[in-house]
C-alpha cells in the first residue's frame, strides 16, 4: 500500500542507482586487495550519464578550500539566524561505511559553535534499550529551540546495518519502514525542520576508502570489526536502501542523495544544499571594536612555569 504524502520522486530515485549498483557486482569481495579496479570505460560512460564526476575530475585542494570558506561564513550567518529566531533543525547523515558521513559532517561544523551544531553519533545500544521503544533513545537528542542537531547514523539503522546484519527481525524492520514517516511527521509538525542526506559512494570507491583505513595510521580506528563483516553484503544493502527510500521518501521528509566519490565535492554540495533550505537573513549586531588595555601595571611574578617541551 501506497504511503500516505510519498511521491513519484521514491521510483525516480531508486532508478538513479540502478546503473552505479549494477558495477558492484564486478567488485572484488577481498578488501585486502590492493589493486582495486577503478572502472572500465563502460564504467566511466556509466558515471558521465548520471551525472557522477569521473575518477579523473576530482576537485583540487586549492579550489575547495577557497569555496568551502565562503560557505563557512554562511553557516555562521545561519548559526546566527536559528539562535535569533529559535529554530529547531534536524539533519540526518546516511549512507554505506565510507561513502564520507564523518567528513561530510566535519566540514559542516568546523567553524560553527558547538554549543549550537550537536552532533550526535550513538554507540551499539544497551541491554537497556534494547527493551526500550525504538525511538526512545533518539528522543532526548532532538533539538530544542536555537539548535541544530546532526545525527552521524540515526533511527535508520534499523532500516539499514540492524537490518542486513541480523540485529532485529524482519518483522520489526518492516514495522519500522511503516511507522517513521508517522515519526518524522510528528516531528515536522512539532516545528523541527528535518532534512535526511544519503551519501552515495560506489564498490570500487568504497573498496579504495576502506583500504586506505587499514594502511593510514590515522584512520585505523575508523574500520571496525562490523565493517568488515558487512563489506562483502553489497547486495543485501543495497536492497535495503531500496526499500528504505520507497517507504520513507515522503512530501514532508524527503531524501535527499549526494554522490560521494569525490570527497571534496560532495561536502560542498551538501553544504551548498543545507543553506538553501533554511532560508536566513544576517542578523544586525553591534559593531565590536577591542576596548583600550591597561597593561604593563603588573609585575610577572618568579613562578617557575612547567613549559611543554618543543621539539619542533
Amino acid at each position: 500500500m501506497a504511503r500516505p504524502g510519498s511521491s513519484s520522486r521514491s521510483s525516480t530515485t531508486l532508478d538513479r542507482f540502478r546503473g552505479d549498483d549494477m558495477k558492484a557486482k564486478n567488485t572484488d569481495k577481498k578488501i585486502t586487495d590492493k589493486k582495486v579496479d577503478k572502472g572500465t570505460a563502460a564504467a566511466k560512460s556509466d558515471r558521465k550519464k548520471t551525472g557522477s564526476p569521473s575518477a579523473d575530475a576530482k576537485m583540487s585542494g586549492k579550489d575547495y578550500e577557497r569555496e568551502l570558506k565562503k560557505l563557512h561564513v554562511e553557516l555562521v550567518k545561519l548559526q546566527q539566524w536559528i539562535v535569533h529566531k529559535g529554530l529547531k533543525v534536524c539533519i540526518v547523515f546516511e549512507g554505506r561505511d565510507g561513502a564520507g558521513k564523518g567528513g561530510t559532517i566535519k566540514a559542516i561544523t568546523e567553524r560553527v559553535s558547538p554549543r549550537v551544531f550537536r552532533v550526535v553519533a550513538l554507540a551499539a545500544p544497551t541491554e537497556r534499550e534494547k527493551s526500550q521503544m525504538y525511538a526512545q533513545r533518539y528522543l532526548p537528542h532532538m533539538p530544542a529551540a536555537g539548535e541544530v542537531v546532526i545525527f552521524d547514523r540515526s533511527w535508520y539503522n534499523r532500516a539499514g546495518v540492524e537490518r542486513v546484519m541480523g540485529f532485529c527481525s524482519e518483522k520489526d524492520a518492516r514495522n519500522f519502514l511503516e511507522v517513521v514517516p508517522l515519526f518524522e511527521s510528528w516531528m515536522v509538525r512539532s516545528g523541527i525542520i528535518l532534512l535526511k542526506y544519503w551519501l552515495e559512494v560506489s564498490a570500487e570507491e568504497q573498496t579504495r576508502r576502506l583500504n586506505a583505513r587499514i594502511d593510514d595510521g590515522r584512520k585505523v580506528w575508523k574500520l571496525s570489526p562490523m565493517d568488515v563483516k558487512s563489506y562483502d553484503r553489497w547486495d543485501d544493502y543495497t536492497k535495503a536502501r531500496d526499500e528504505m527510500f520507497a517507504a520513507t521518501d515522503s512530501s514532508w521528509a524527503p531524501w535527499f542523495v549526494a554522490r560521494s566519490e569525490d570527497k571534496k565535492r560532495v561536502r560542498l554540495n551538501v553544504i551548498s544544499h543545507l543553506l538553501k533550505q533554511v532560508p536566513y537573513k544576517p542578523v544586525p549586531g553591534p559593531t565590536i571594536r577591542l576596548p583600550k588595555r591597561k597593561i604593563g601595571r603588573e609585575k610577572a611574578s618568579d613562578i617557575q612555569f612547567k613549559y611543554v617541551p618543543e621539539p619542533f
